[in-house]
Formats: structure tokens, C-alpha cells, sequence
């Protein structure tokens, strides 16, 4: 079994072009403003931050985030992250922060994962198939009948529903047993992470909206996404801070068009792109804001 390789910007970027009709529609276009980071941010009240090129790039904090994170705390701004990343615990999550020079509080972190749990509490009582690194855990799922997905087909046929939420370690061969039982019978699939790709050291790696999305064309199901573009993970980001902000004063920064920048205009918030480490990185900005069709109201290089 070989895992998954990574894919181009170019690459990433024609496949969020191909699953367009999944995605919520537009809601306008923003003008495309380019300028200074803290510049456009003085003009909001609470900045949410997308993790993954725009605070870090893998395992390695993106240089004078953490120093803006301080200077935008230091001008009375209320800042949180705003996350697709569901493999991981909160715990962990909060580790990597620190540790990567964040000094974030577990409140300012909602992640595609929080959104999962809350979903699901709706959900009648399943045998979840759960798409994650066996190493990473069942942490936060022990309230679940949780069942790991490996290689063992008879699991893939035995669960009630599936959850993909962490697709390191993922194979072909998992794919493809993950495939067959759906065509065989189908079930309900949430996704967790609705990204396609995210920015590591090594380039982009595939996440579970990837897998998803193939799953989807080739079986005819339809996954339900929790995470951004989507509804629900704004709607925790304001609930949480007691929707004493009013979305015409919030700023959603990110680095892809597909989720970060039509996800918050959804939500009615202000956006802006971060081009330099991202999964946009070494496109044009100007081609890509014209084929997708969704135009952030500020550019900016990095924050």
C-alpha cells in the first residue's frame, strides 16, 4: 500500500474548480484591495484566522504571526482561529500552539471538528467508520461506538455511517475499500474537513474534502461537510463570543478562495487573502480570484 502523494497549487486549485456545484453559492464579489495587514485589520472588531498557510505551514509557525497576533491583541482586537482541522484533539491542538509561539486560549480555537461533534449530536446512535491515524486516537470520540477505518474490509461493512476527519495515513487501497462499501450500500458520510488540500513543509497534502468529493462522483452519495465554506463553523465562531459583533465587523483572513473566502462572505463578514504561503502560493492571484468567481475584499501578502 502506498499513501496518498501531495499536488501542486495549480493541481489543488482545479479540483476545488471541479467540485464548485458542492460548495455553497457565492455571495458577491469583494474588490480585491490589496494592502497592509494590520492596516485592514484596524477597521474590525474580531479577526478569525484560518490556521494552515495564513499561522502556519505544517509544524512551523509562518514568521511575524505570532507578533501580529500580539500587536493586534495589544489594539484592544478580539482575534480567534478559526480552523478546518478536525484529526486532531483540542488538547493537542492547544499544545501546537504553544509550541509553534501562539499563546491562544481553548476558546479562541473552533475547528471543523467542533462543528462535527455538534452535528452529530442530532444523529441517532450509529457505528461511526472513523477515516484517522490510528496513532492519533479516539480522543474526544469515546462518547461514540467509534471504529477506526484500516484494512480490514469487514469494518467498512459492519458501521452504521462514516466520519472522515484526519486523512494522514490514508491509502489507495483504504479509498477503494471506503468506495465499495458505499456502492454496495449506501450510508450516511460526514466530512469533518471539508478542505481539499493544506500547506506543509513538503507542499499540500491531501485532507479528507479530497477524498470526499472522489467519493462522492464515484458513488452518487452525498457528503455532508462541516467546516468551512459551510454554515455552521461561523455560526459557532460567533456564538462563542456571545454575538456581541455584528458580521459587518468581522474579518475572516485566509488563504484559499474556495473555503476561507466564500465561507466568510457567506457568513456576511468582511475577508482577506493571504497569497504567499498558502495554497495559492506561486499562482496568480488575479486569475485565480477570475476563474473561481469569488474575490476576497482585501489581498494581502501575509499577515
Amino acid at each position: 500500500m502506498t499513501e496518498v502523494q501531495n499536488v501542486t497549487p495549480a493541481e489543488a486549485f482545479a479540483a476545488y474548480l471541479k467540485v464548485r456545484n458542492r460548495l455553497p453559492a457565492a455571495a458577491g464579489r469583494g474588490r480585491a484591495v490589496p494592502g497592509e495587514f494590520l492596516d485592514i485589520a484596524d477597521d474590525f472588531d474580531l479577526i478569525l484566522f484560518d490556521a494552515y498557510g495564513v499561522l502556519n505551514v505544517g509544524e512551523t509557525a509562518i514568521p511575524g504571526a505570532a507578533e501580529t497576533m500580539a500587536a493586534l491583541r495589544g489594539a484592544g482586537k478580539t482575534v480567534a482561529v478559526v480552523s478546518n482541522s478536525a484529526a486532531y484533539s483540542k488538547a493537542h491542538m492547544m499544545g501546537r500552539y504553544a509550541r509553534l509561539g501562539f499563546n491562544f486560549d481553548p476558546s479562541e480555537v473552533v475547528t471543523s471538528r467542533e462543528a462535527l461533534f455538534e452535528r452529530i449530536k442530532s444523529e441517532p446512535p450509529r457505528r461511526w467508520g472513523v477515516m484517522l491515524n490510528p496513532i492519533s486516537g479516539l480522543a474526544e470520540l469515546e462518547t461514540l461506538d467509534a471504529h477506526v477505518l484500516t484494512d480490514t474490509r469487514e469494518v467498512y461493512d459492519e458501521v452504521d455511517g462514516f466520519l472522515l476527519i484526519g486523512s494522514d495515513g490514508w491509502t489507495e487501497h483504504r479509498q477503494g475499500l471506503l468506495e465499495a462499501t458505499l456502492a454496495r450500500t449506501s450510508r450516511p458520510v460526514f466530512i469533518g474537513n471539508p478542505d481539499l488540500v493544506a500547506p506543509r513543509e513538503a507542499g499540500l497534502s491531501l485532507e479528507p474534502g479530497w477524498f470526499a468529493h472522489r467519493l462522492a462522483d464515484r458513488t452518487g452519495i452525498a457528503p455532508v461537510f462541516l467546516g468551512k465554506p459551510f454554515p455552521e463553523i461561523f455560526e459557532l465562531a460567533l456564538a462563542r463570543f456571545g454575538g456581541s459583533v455584528p458580521p459587518e465587523r468581522v474579518l475572516m483572513v485566509g488563504d484559499t478562495l474556495h473555503t476561507d473566502i466564500l465561507g466568510g462572505a457567506q457568513a456576511g463578514f468582511a475577508t482577506a487573502l493571504v497569497t504567499a504561503h498558502g495554497s495559492l502560493a506561486g499562482l496568480s492571484v488575479v486569475e485565480s480570484i477570475t476563474a473561481s468567481k469569488i474575490a476576497p475584499d482585501f489581498v494581502v501578502e501575509t499577515i
